[in-house]
């Protein structure tokens, strides 16, 4: 594995010299706008592994995406081996149809610290619920990005996430799931704690949420790309692409069909993804707001 290759596959081309914000902030910018979130190996008869040389070879050799296992480990290994102060960190996310965060640990995230303050970099959590900077882990602050306001709050020792988000003016609704859609400005996100975590400890979720027919990623694929003033979403066969201050206050939403003879072209031209095996689109039921 090499991170000169890493920056080529990202665009990356600053100085490594100081490893302060700013440097951290161009990387993470870099990873969010070239690597897609997606899940599309599942749906694809391909086996998701944890193993770093694999999640290499899939994202910079093959130039392919990945979800948060995949994306927040490679980003960690990049940043841990530039020089940064990095530690995993396990999350469950909050799923809007049950009102409730999962029980198990099913994301992984990252801590940076720099100069003896604590970030988190997220590089895979996708849609519109991808934050865009590094954001420092400190509570009840808000934190305005492009895609809306993000903040932290801790209790207990428990640190919630959650983003408040702007208005959305939707065109073509009708010709797509309304599960694509969701009308509450405000949204949990997910919960974490700060105790380090490894790559093996997210091994038995790593199968599950590729397996199992109650996983959201079993039962829809998705592919999603943060773009330079918004993002690009692929669920199913329903592309949504997403323009952030549309308006002032407001994002713009629009919802378009694919067919069949179009996947792989915007597979291509939107996520710049070529898959190596057919893909078979799935968007069952189930609440996944963009």
């Amino acid at each position: 594995m090499n991170v000169a290759e890493y920056f080529t596959r990202t665009g990356y081309k600053g100085s490594l010299k100081t490893l302060d914000l700013e440097t951290l902030t161009a990387i993470f910018e870099h990873h969010i706008h070239a690597v897609p979130f997606e899940n599309l190996s599942i749906h694809c008869g391909e086996t998701i592994t944890m193993d770093l040389e694999d999640i290499y070879t899939k994202i910079v050799k093959k130039k392919r995406g990945g979800w948060c296992l995949e994306n927040n480990q490679l980003l960690a290994w990049v940043l841990k081996t530039v020089g940064y102060d990095t530690t995993l960190l396990g999350a469950q996310v909050f799923f809007p149809r049950k009102n409730a965060y999962g029980t198990e640990m099913d994301h992984l995230i990252v801590q940076v610290v720099i100069d003896g303050t604590p970030y988190i970099v997220d590089a895979g959590f996708g849609c519109s619920y991808q934050m865009w900077k590094p954001m420092e882990l400190v509570s009840g602050k808000d934190q305005p990005q492009i895609p809306g306001v993000f903040r932290f709050t801790e209790a207990n020792g428990i640190w919630y996430f959650e983003k408040m988000r702007r208005k959305q003016y939707v065109l073509n609704e009708s010709s797509a799931s309304s599960d694509l859609i969701e009308n509450k400005e405000g949204r949990k996100i997910y919960l974490f704690t700060l105790e380090p975590r490894t790559a093996k400890d997210f091994q038995p979720q790593c199968s599950y949420l590729q397996t199992s027919p109650d996983s959201l990623c079993t039962k829809k694929s998705i592919c999603s790309l943060q773009t330079t003033n918004g993002i690009q979403v692929l669920v199913g066969w329903t592309l949504s692409e997403i323009t952030f201050r549309y308006q002032e206050d407001v994002d713009r939403v629009e919802l378009t069909t694919l067919k069949e003879d179009e996947l792989v072209k915007t597979l291509k031209d939107k996520f710049g993804i070529t898959l190596e095996s057919k893909l078979v689109p799935k968007n069952l039921p189930e609440l996944f707001p963009i």
